[in-house]
């Protein structure tokens, strides 16, 4: 009998310690929604929807990576209502919908009926499959609220490049729709004046304008619905959380057990014949491939989640307890994310491809469901780097391409700004960018004085902020340090941008006075910025910090690829950047924002930098006090902490190896939202799903669990052992690093290739002065 305990107790400690798998975070909802702010995300390739059953009937919302329209809106495509005649959806009795995570599809099933819904990977193709026990009649429709012009007044325009300071009247044209061979076709074509032409002539840069890149410029994107036995049903206005639409119903041509609905996406730089052909041509060619390409998606995201993972569960708990949540946050928001893996635009840090109907974040702002704060092609440096770092550890270089090739053709107009404006070299990338690399025209400021330079930005937030594109940089450097990818078509690139800062800031000093550099040979980086924060600064450290790390990297990694040339002028810019700043309080050393600053304008924490993105200090790393210093002794640092939205803080703490504080921000970072789906974090600083919030939350888990420094490898560095844990991670030289720990003992560890196992130092339950030696 005390045997037969003994089994059960050591069972129960078993299972109260089993550390959660992938299908646990699944996520099952058994009510109907009731509304769209209740969606729950779909995706792959370049294609996101917002799924979710109301009052019976299924809807989505689908959108695509580039539906840019003539103002720079982000559009989405569409809303789709599917209704069932008998309704099985009828009320909750039985109701489930479940997002299968593994192989990256969503299931709705209730009273024998199934409707499972998919997105190719490698095709821009939505799918929708029903089948039943009994024959039911489908009628799938499609909704749009731009089926008329609207006028986009007050703060409506912040959706578009315009945001308060439009030019004019701003009309959201009406797309085209209509029944075409037993489906619908909708499209919107842009118009020939978008606000491209309108930035070219408000910066200035006219005289140059055939030789910029425009990305806008006739530009087509839509798509077409249809299915096998639908047939077009006539049309029927209606009104969505007080935006009016039209409908465009298809039904069945007879009730049916099985019913399958595709809705086919083309975007194109074309005129609408070459368009329609393109989207003709992928009809065709994905019949009686379904099958095939259902498999290969599936196996796509099977390699997806077996590529890296963290999963985590308290020690000793059965509950699904916070520590639980974070786990679970980490995979969903990788999953969202990697609904976007080969966009030909990076995933959007203010909702992505999973906005929905603004009055659900702001009941203030009564718009369409095309809104989202903060514009559609504006791309915001500081936050949208916060969207990609943490795919550097979790081996998603492939989804990394959208990002940095995006930067890379905008090269030549950001080179360009420096020519027109000021006769000298480098490209010349400012923080908030439009898709076509000029500064957003609101943000520019069309009020400026007659005599101001009209390179720069009339900005009190903006003005001076050059440094961001390093963050990209150091991404593109990362591509060959973790993956060993060739990354010559990104050298020129990051010789710019570093060419850019060392002209620039010979020139203002020319301007200034006799002499170019300092009397210590050093640039003088003034006017700078310290992020968004520190204003006309002089040599601001996350600029110093950036110049330094990415010089030395561009040597290091590329000394192969580099001409003489480049690596001779790579060496003696080196010699001119300046040193960091450091200051005393309370007779400890600690880095400050920068040398001097004029006034403190937002509350981020760039005296932080050097210790991330730029890794100069942290563990492993030499005079770590200093920066455990600046966390606990900067007044600064100390006021603006929070782990809201874009905040850094649970990445700090955990590049600093302090294991409570990093415990503090990241669970409060990556804890369930206040929507339904628990990703969907916001809107913090932004927009809902906050995209950033939950890069970050990924990036301070990363670090907890695994830093670099001089070729060791440092394992639980800011993680506590009565955190029970499973992940998989990347570090350079091509290596993943798995490790299980449960109850406080490491059970797994797993280093590709093998021989890298001896870098590997545990740092599990050490103290703060153990890490510092």
């Amino acid at each position: 009998m005390k045997y037969k305990i003994y089994i059960f107790f050591l069972f129960t400690l078993l299972v109260k310690a089993q550390i959660p798998v992938l299908n646990n975070y699944n996520q099952i909802w058994t009510t109907q929604s009731n509304n769209a702010s209740e969606s729950m995300p779909l995706g792959g390739g370049d294609i996101g929807a917002n799924v979710w059953v109301e009052k019976g009937d299924l809807y989505f919302y689908f959108s695509r990576s580039g539906t840019f329209d003539e103002h720079n809106t982000l559009l989405k495509l569409g809303r789709v209502k599917v209704t069932l005649t008998p309704n099985p959806f009828k009320d909750n009795e039985g109701f489930r919908q479940e997002l299968f995570l593994k192989d990256g599809y969503i299931l709705i099933a209730q009273n024998n009926t199934k409707i499972k819904l998919w997105v190719d990977v490698f095709k821009p193709v939505i799918h929708l499959d029903l089948e039943s026990k009994t024959p039911l009649k489908m009628t799938a429709s499609y909704e749009s609220w731009r089926h008329k012009n609207r006028d986009s007044k007050g703060k409506a325009n912040n959706a578009n490049s315009y945001k308060w300071a439009p030019q004019g009247e701003i009309v959201i044209f009406k797309d085209s729709i209509s029944f075409e061979n037993n489906g619908v076709q909708f499209y919107h074509k842009n118009r020939q004046q978008t606000v491209f032409d309108v930035a070219v002539k408000q910066q200035k840069m006219e005289s140059l304008k055939d030789q910029m890149f425009n990305p806008i410029a006739n530009l087509t994107f839509g798509g077409f619905m249809t299915g096998e036995n639908l047939k077009p049903d006539g049309t029927y206005s209606g009104t969505y959380q007080n935006t009016d639409f039209k409908g465009f119903s298809l039904s069945s041509v007879k009730p049916s057990k099985k019913h399958s609905l595709e809705i086919y996406l083309n975007t194109n730089q074309s005129d609408f014949s070459t368009w329609n052909n393109g989207l003709k041509s992928l009809v065709s060619s994905n019949k009686n491939t379904v099958k095939q390409a259902e498999k290969n998606t599936i196996k796509w995201w099977n390699n997806f989640w077996n590529r890296s993972f963290i999963y985590t569960q308290k020690s000793n708990s059965t509950t699904k307890d916070s520590v639980y949540q974070i786990g679970q946050n980490y995979q969903l928001f990788r999953y969202m994310l990697g609904c976007n893996a080969y966009g030909k635009y990076p995933t959007k840090f203010n909702g992505g491809l999973f906005t929905v109907d603004p009055v659900f974040t702001n009941p203030d702002l009564n718009f369409t469901p095309d809104f989202r704060n903060w514009g559609g092609g504006t791309m915001t440096a500081q936050n949208q780097r916060l969207v990609y770092f943490p795919m550097v550890k979790s081996g998603d270089f492939d989804m990394m391409k959208s990002q940095l090739d995006y930067y890379l053709s905008l090269q030549k107009n950001a080179e360009l700004r420096s020519q027109v404006y000021w006769n000298h070299g480098g490209a010349s990338f400012t923080e908030q960018l439009e898709n076509f690399g000029l500064p957003n025209p609101a943000e520019y400021e069309w009020k400026r004085p007659a005599d101001y330079d009209p390179g720069m930005e009339y900005n009190a937030w903006l003005e001076y902020e050059w440094d961001t594109v390093f963050e990209f940089c150091q991404m593109m450097l990362q591509q060959k340090e973790f993956a060993g990818e060739d990354i010559q078509k990104y050298n020129s690139f990051i010789m710019s941008c570093l060419r850019f800062f060392d002209e620039h800031y010979q020139y203002l000093a020319k301007q200034r006075g006799r002499k170019a550099l300092d009397g210590n040979g050093h640039l003088i980086l003034f006017p700078g910025s310290g992020a968004e924060t520190y204003k006309m600064a002089n040599n601001a450290n996350s600029t110093i910090s950036a110049l330094t790390v990415i010089s030395e990297n561009l040597l290091n990694l590329s000394s192969k690829e580099l001409s003489k040339e480049d690596s001779d002028y790579l060496k003696g810019f080196q010699k001119r950047i300046p040193p960091l700043n450091f200051g005393q309080i309370e007779n400890h050393k600690i880095l400050l924002p920068a040398k001097s600053w004029e006034r403190i304008n937002n509350s981020e924490v760039p005296q932080l930098y050097p210790v991330y993105p730029w890794g100069i200090y942290g563990i492993g790393k030499p005079d770590l006090q200093t920066a455990l210093n600046t966390w606990k002794y900067d007044p600064d640092a100390i006021k603006f902490r929070s782990h809201i939205g874009w905040k850094q803080d649970n990445i700090f703490s955990a590049c600093l190896g302090l294991t409570e504080e990093a415990k503090k921000y990241n669970l409060l970072k990556m804890a369930d939202s206040d929507r339904r789906f628990p990703a969907f974090w916001g809107p913090g600083f932004d927009w809902v799903p906050d995209h950033n919030w939950g890069g970050a939350g990924m990036i301070g888990m990363q670090e907890m669990l695994l830093q670099e420094a001089d070729g060791k490898m440092y394992l639980f560095p800011a993680w506590p052992k009565e955190w029970n844990v499973h992940f998989k991670l990347y570090a350079t030289q091509n290596t993943t690093v798995e490790a299980e720990l449960i109850n406080g003992k490491l059970k797994i560890l797993k280093v590709i290739p093998e021989e890298r196992k001896t870098a590997i130092i545990n740092l599990l339950g050490k103290s703060t002065e153990e890490k510092i030696k």
